[in-house]
């Protein structure tokens, strides 16, 4: 057979690609060996340090603080702290000026301070009640009264002095004060049933002779 013949082209393949193998896989281990050296040194580190003790809370340090704390008690007595003084000037009020006493019924004009003129309220119905007069006679009076005074108190006869609802005369004789309606009603009550029997007497002997 004839002798096989050697490609020199195709060797020279085989061993560069035999050569790259080998170079690569060197290049592995050398990253491996590197890594392996940059991780090793932080291992080592991280396993040697020793564990740290837990931070103190806020509350343990105030406590210890406060176990601490000693208190000094001086032997000198206690001086108690003198506190300045002040008066008060409190403004007097002033004294009332009493109100001037009112027209009571009790009064009369004997007195010689005049007469004493009604300022109270009311009504004819009120001052006839208050006088005793009955019911069935407050007609009669309305009648009498409307003529005399126009239901005044306080009317005055200028010429005879004749005073009151009823226009008594003298005004004098009315027993407490005869510009009271309820005291001038009352003495009238007694002179209409006195003198005319009753009202209705007044009555009629005031519209036959236009006085009474």
């Amino acid at each position: 057979m004839p002798a096989a013949t050697v490609n020199p082209a195709r060797t020279g393949t085989r061993r560069w690609s035999r050569r790259r193998g080998v170079v690569g896989v060197f290049s592995a281990l050398a990253v491996v060996a590197f890594a392996g050296a940059l991780v090793a040194p932080t291992g080592v580190a991280l396993a040697e340090q020793a564990p740290q003790e837990s931070p103190d809370s806020a509350y343990s340090v105030a406590l210890a603080d406060t176990q601490n704390l000693t208190v000094t008690v001086e032997g000198a007595p206690i001086t108690p702290a003198v506190r300045g003084t002040f008066e008060v000037y409190v403004k007097p009020k002033p004294v009332p000026v009493p109100a001037p006493a009112a027209a009571s019924g009790s009064s009369d004009e004997s007195s010689g301070s005049g007469p004493l003129f009604y300022t109270g309220g009311g009504a004819p119905a009120e001052w006839m009640a208050a006088a005793g007069i009955a019911e069935s006679d407050w007609g009669y009076v309305d009648y009498i009264v409307s003529k005399e005074s126009g239901w005044n108190p306080n009317a005055t006869n200028s010429s005879s002095g004749a005073c009151g609802l009823v226009q008594a005369l003298p005004c004098s004789k009315v027993p407490g004060n005869g510009y009271d309606p309820v005291d001038n009603l009352r003495w009238a009550n007694g002179y209409a049933t006195g003198r005319y029997g009753s009202w209705a007497g007044a009555h009629a002997f005031w519209t036959n002779n236009h006085w009474w």
